[in-house]
């Protein structure tokens, strides 16, 4: 078989992508563009990609293509339709950035409740050292127990959020969207949970359904001391809203692992905000989390294989 890893550079360069050629004949590709697609895919019977657009029209043209294997959970860069109508199976893989997102998830709140880069520019500037007391208290430091964590998205990660915020004696608060049934845990209202809650993380995926829910209305319904944690997919919360809301201190600060471009674009305003902290979509990427992304798609090619079938598994 012919298999094409279409941007191995997301994956990064400390994992072993080789492993694939006991599959086929493997070849790699650091990144691919729109153009280059439909050449590199022409030949492949299956196709490894992570955020690789694959539309109607590349799955049409591809004349081998039996298996896209995408290297995520989320599957939004993939026409489902256009490959079902060609007989093509598409694989996800879920849960193996578990742990690192939610590491990240508190990363940033700590940050922010800390004031953790403030106090760690102050001293690199000096500033500490010409204190005439030990210690600087120029910055908020609060601590997060007995707050309120507003959780939307309540699928592996916000479940492994709500337990470590457990630990640290966080009352927990889970959203309830519209339009879905949900069984055992009990739910918020969202309207509800803006309102009560003191930081805000998001976790659930991109869809139609997802897209602008926190728009400014939403963000006016929230604590001006609040807090605002995204991780997830950027879209979610409308970044010009966001950008409005920080601007006049409608809520206290955010936190953001994504945009809705990304990379970034360069005219983006955010960057700027100083109660704002971006990370460039990195918390799903530890090398932990990484490797078990890889054994997953491996585990996919072998179901295909073996004539198991490897459909897509949501990850809610």
């Amino acid at each position: 078989m012919e298999i094409a890893v279409l941007d191995a550079l997301t994956l990064g360069n400390d994992v072993n992508l080789k492993i694939f050629e006991k599959y086929g004949n493997l070849t790699i590709f650091k990144t691919t563009s729109e153009f280059e697609l439909d050449n590199r895919i022409s030949n492949a019977d299956i196709v490894i990609s992570n955020k690789v657009v694959l539309n109607q029209n590349a799955i049409e043209k591809s004349a081998k293509l039996k298996l896209i294997c995408v290297a995520a959970t989320g599957y939004n860069n993939i026409n489902i339709e256009a490959a079902r109508r060609k007989g093509i199976v598409v694989s996800n893989v879920r849960n193996y950035s578990t742990e690192g997102v939610a590491q990240h998830t508190f990363s940033l709140i700590l940050a922010l409740e800390n004031s953790l880069f403030d106090y760690v520019s102050n001293t690199r500037s000096g500033l500490w050292a010409k204190s005439p007391v030990f210690t600087m208290l120029n910055h908020p430091f609060n601590e997060i127990k007995g707050k309120k964590l507003g959780i939307i998205g309540y699928g592996s990660i916000g479940r492994r959020v709500a337990e470590i915020a457990r630990a640290f004696g966080m009352h927990i608060l889970i959203g309830k969207r519209k339009g879905i049934v949900y069984e055992g845990q009990e739910r918020m209202e969202l309207d509800v949970l803006f309102r009560e809650t003191d930081i805000l993380t998001i976790h659930t995926p991109l869809s139609d359904n997802t897209l602008n829910l926190i728009t400014m209305r939403e963000l006016e319904l929230m604590k001006t001391s609040a807090i605002l944690i995204n991780v997830a997919r950027g879209g979610i919360v409308n970044e010009k809203d966001l950008y409005a809301a920080l601007k006049k201190k409608t809520i206290r600060a955010a936190a953001i692992d994504v945009s809705e471009i990304e990379p970034i674009k360069p005219e983006n305003p955010l960057p700027a905000l100083e109660n704002l902290l971006i990370t460039p979509h990195m918390a799903w990427a530890s090398y932990q989390s990484r490797i078990r992304l890889i054994e997953g798609i491996m585990h996919n090619i072998d179901k295909f294989i073996n004539g198991q079938g490897a459909d897509i598994n949501l990850a809610i």
